[in-house]
C-alpha cells in the first residue's frame, strides 16, 4: 500500500518541477529566488506561494532608473513580480489545494463558511484559527525552502547555491525572519545588511 502524498511533499516535488522547467539561458541571469505568500480574497483558508525569482537584467533595469543599488537588488518591489507558477490552495494547483485542506482539517485549524474578514476579526475562534492557518501555511514555506537547500535541488538546478528570500505582503516585517530561517546565513549577508 502507497503512503498518502502530504502537503508539504507535494509542495517540495512541485516546485522542484518548476524551478526544472525555468529556461537554462535565464538559469545563469537569476541570483534569487523568491517565495511569495498570497491569499486569494485575503482568506487565510486559501493561500499560496509563487515560486518566483529576480534576474541581474531586472536589477541592472532598475539601476538605470536611478534607484538606490541595495533597493534595486533585495526590495522585492524593484522584482519581477508577475507571470510565476502558483502552489496552494488555489485552483491551479489541482493536487495542493485538496492536499492542503485535508491537512488543516486533520488539525483542527479549519472552518467552513464563507469568508467575511470583519466577522473573522470580531469572533475569538476564527480569527485564533485564522491566525493558525496562516502560520502553518509560513511554517510550510519556510521548511520548503530549507528543503530545496537542503536537498542540493537549488545547487543542482541551477549550478551554484542562491538565497531564497521569503515574503508574506500581508505580514510586513516579517521576510526578514523568514528569510533567515529559510537559507544558510552565508547566502543572505547581502540581504540581511
Amino acid at each position: 500500500m502507497t503512503e498518502r502524498k502530504s502537503f508539504q511533499t507535494h509542495l517540495r516535488q512541485a516546485a522542484t518541477g518548476i524551478l526544472e522547467r525555468v529556461p537554462e539561458q535565464l538559469k545563469r541571469e537569476i541570483y534569487v529566488l523568491a517565495l511569495n505568500i498570497w491569499r486569494i480574497d485575503a482568506d487565510n483558508r486559501r493561500p499560496y506561494v509563487d515560486i518566483g525569482y529576480n534576474t541581474e537584467s531586472q536589477y541592472e533595469e532598475q539601476m538605470r532608473r536611478d534607484s538606490d543599488h541595495r533597493e534595486a537588488r533585495w526590495n522585492y518591489a524593484f522584482w519581477i513580480l508577475e507571470g510565476f507558477d502558483r502552489l496552494g490552495n488555489v485552483p491551479e494547483d489541482r493536487t495542493g489545494g485538496p492536499l492542503y485542506e485535508e491537512e488543516v482539517r486533520n488539525l483542527g485549524i479549519w472552518y467552513d463558511g464563507e469568508f467575511d474578514l470583519g466577522r473573522t476579526l470580531e469572533d475569538d475562534g476564527l480569527r485564533a484559527k485564522s491566525g493558525l492557518l496562516e502560520l502553518h501555511f509560513h511554517d510550510a514555506v519556510v521548511g520548503l525552502a530549507r528543503h530545496l537547500h537542503e536537498s542540493g535541488t537549488i545547487e543542482r538546478i541551477f549550478g551554484r547555491p542562491l538565497p531564497v528570500v521569503v515574503f508574506d505582503m500581508d505580514c510586513p516585517g516579517w521576510e526578514e525572519e523568514a528569510t533567515k530561517a529559510a537559507n544558510p546565513v552565508e547566502l543572505i549577508e547581502d540581504f540581511l545588511a
